[in-house]
């Protein structure tokens, strides 16, 4: 609903095939017969008029986007991560694929 109130008719539509269904570029350029690159600045463009509504949203904003973009980067590995127990790999044994065969009477 934030969505639909903050995008006017195409940008919605776009939304909606490429975020919400799922559609890829291609598919989205050919059923809003739009170019790439348009579609591409289209995207960028709701991107960041949704990002900025969500912040903005109130009472309480969607996502708290201080707390991701102002967090502590740490480059070393804390005790607990390092002691993880790693999953033994498999040979790589190549055979080859052998589909079943038809039962004959």
């Amino acid at each position: 609903m934030v969505s639909k109130r903050f995008l006017d008719e195409f940008e919605y539509k776009l939304f909606r095939f490429h975020f919400l269904l799922g559609a890829d570029w291609r598919l989205c350029c050919r059923q809003l017969k739009m170019e790439k690159g348009v579609f591409f600045h289209a995207v960028y463009r709701i991107q960041q008029k949704l990002g900025r509504a969500f912040r903005e949203l109130t009472p309480y904003p969607l996502f708290p986007l201080d707390e991701y973009f102002g967090a502590v980067v740490r480059k070393e590995l804390s005790l607990e991560a390092r002691n993880v127990l790693r999953m033994p790999l498999k040979e790589n044994k190549r055979r080859a694929l052998r589909p079943p065969l038809l039962k004959v009477a």
